[in-house]
């Protein structure tokens, strides 16, 4: 089978790895019961920031939100591995930035996941990530932003999670 992943907030904990960054950085103590009351994906208002701001944080602290030690999410490792163990077939599909699709690649398997370089998919906006996700004829997809899930459930053959 074919199993195909979306990898921030999917398999990583990525929203809570750089709330707990802008806490370091900004000097703040913001509780994490507020970070989980959010509404939205951008994190900046709890730290009294502008949508300006919060988007100049979130640039200037990419290198530390990316490449650090983002958590992955419980059994998502393992379950990985013995889907690439039973031999299924695993693709990895994300938006991240094209400028770091490479270095993500790299980050991925530095932290065990099974990534082969040909199913390893960046730097795309939604339409052009549903796109490559019909095009390989996936059987299961796990995503956690609501359009991608919303639009993809439409598809016949594919299981969306």
């Amino acid at each position: 089978m074919k199993f195909g992943f979306d990898i921030d907030d999917t398999l990583i904990d990525l929203r809570k790895h750089a709330f707990n960054i802008y806490n370091q950085k900004l000097g703040k103590n913001v509780p994490l019961d507020q970070f989980q009351k959010l509404e939205r994906v951008e994190i900046h208002e709890l730290f009294d920031l502008t949508d300006e701001q919060g988007g100049e944080m979130w640039k200037s602290s990419l290198e530390d939100i990316y490449y650090t030690d983002c958590p992955v999410y419980p059994n998502a490792l393992e379950t990985l591995l013995e889907l690439d163990q039973q031999g299924h077939e695993i693709y990895y599909i994300t938006a991240r930035p094209k400028e770091h699709g490479e270095r993500t690649k790299e980050w991925m398997k530095a932290q065990g996941f099974p990534v082969q370089d040909d199913r390893f998919f960046y730097g795309m906006q939604d339409g052009e990530k549903i796109e490559i996700i019909r095009r390989l004829g996936l059987d299961y997809y796990f995503d956690d932003k609501p359009d991608v899930v919303n639009t993809l459930l439409k598809e016949e053959n594919l299981q969306v999670i």
